[in-house]
């Protein structure tokens, strides 16, 4: 069988570098994420990889791990629960994490659902829907599993306007009060360094929504639990992450902190009515 060509839009194009990351992790010696499904889609998609250089790659493995943990912490807590990915692209995180109990949504548009499911198949507790973040029709869907929930949204609402992540913000809190979300956050810093990364100059598409203090998002309808850099992951985390990782980042965020502590992973707790 050929290669699966990529048909992608401009922002959706994104979801190949951490891909891709992830598959050269898998690779490594010691790998992050063991990650064996990302290497299995690099090698049957159609696509110049190699153009994406820099530490961007690793920086996307660590990132995964980070809310990796998060939805450990909440499957022992909550194993018969929901876990949605917002914005899934290929993340093969419903395959890595799965406890065998849990319900799993994949949400994400219809050009990425279309690739994902060259690689990747629906089960009884795994569902994959063609859908926009913004919009609010495939919340019924997942209601319907009744609960408790946990919504991921990894490296996607950056790419949004800071209104719209307002909107999805409140309406997941209108709709799901009480549910964790995680999601990440970008700095002016990281922000106005896009141009330098390695791997952005390989990419048309570009973050827009700015956020320095993750603590001023709680007015819309949220409580900050934790906040996370590459610096600072979950203990139980970093004890999982080689220790070029487990020691240089905070080293690098002594040495240059803009450059690791704008970049933020966040936690919160969805608040009807605030």
């Amino acid at each position: 069988m050929g290669k699966e060509r990529v048909r992608l839009g401009t922002v959706q194009e994104t979801l190949l570098i951490p891909l891709y990351g992830r598959a050269l992790d898998a690779k490594a010696r010691r790998p992050v994420l063991r990650d064996e499904r990302a290497r299995v889609m690099v090698e049957g998609i159609d696509y110049d990889f190699a153009k994406f250089r820099g530490p961007s790659l690793g920086g996307a493995v660590l990132r995964s791990a980070i809310f990796d943990g998060w939805v450990r912490r909440f499957l022992a807590e909550h194993p018969d629960g929901t876990v949605v990915e917002l914005g899934a692209g290929l993340s093969t995180r419903s395959y890595r994490l799965d406890n065998g109990r849990a319900r799993w949504f994949d949400l994400d548009l219809p050009d990425t659902v279309a690739l994902r499911r060259r690689f990747l198949t629906d089960s009884e507790r795994t569902t994959t829907l063609a859908a926009s973040v913004l919009d609010t029709d495939w919340c019924d869907e997942v209601a319907r599993t009744g609960g408790p929930y946990f919504f991921v949204s990894e490296a996607v609402l950056l790419y949004l306007e800071e209104e719209q992540v307002r909107s999805v913000v409140r309406a997941l809190a209108d709709r799901f009060p009480g549910a964790g979300l995680s999601f990440d956050t970008g700095g002016g810093a990281m922000m106005r360094n896009q141009d330098r990364n390695p791997v952005f100059k390989t990419v048309d598409a570009r973050m827009t929504w700015t956020c320095d203090d993750p603590k001023a998002l709680e007015g819309w309808g949220l409580t900050l639990r934790e906040s996370r850099t590459f610096a600072t992951p979950q203990p139980d985390v970093a004890r999982t992450w080689p220790w070029r990782h487990r020691y240089g980042m905070p080293l690098l965020a002594r040495l240059v902190p803009p450059a690791v502590n704008s970049y933020r992973m966040n936690l919160f707790t969805l608040e009807k009515g605030r």
